[in-house]
């Protein structure tokens, strides 16, 4: 499946947009969780493709999110990480919308 990244990287972009609404908590615990998985696959994924770079942020990415050991950053901070990290997501999957297909 070879655009099963892009697809994680743009659902998991979509979730920390919608962090930047007022949600219930328990969905902010459920981006955490989902978080977690999909940067834990992204990086699996990079470290089978030998893209080293990319392993160690989404490993790094994986563990900022994780939802067992919550760091403490403040609803702004937050709010600012998600958009970064969002936008760098939808970057990174850039190649599928922006590259001229072969038919």
């Amino acid at each position: 499946m070879k655009n099963s990244g892009t697809i994680i990287k743009i659902t998991l972009a979509v979730f920390l947009f919608l962090c930047l609404l007022k949600m219930p908590y328990g969905f902010y615990e459920f981006v955490r969780f989902l978080s977690l998985i999909g940067f834990g696959l992204l990086a699996y994924k990079a470290k089978e493709e030998n893209k080293n770079s990319e392993m160690i942020i989404f490993t790094s990415l994986a563990l900022l999110f994780q939802p067992f050991f919550k760091i403490a950053l403040g609803r702004e901070l937050w709010n600012i990480v998600d958009v970064i990290v969002g936008i760098g997501l939808i970057l990174s999957s850039g190649r599928l919308f922006f590259t001229k297909r072969n038919n």
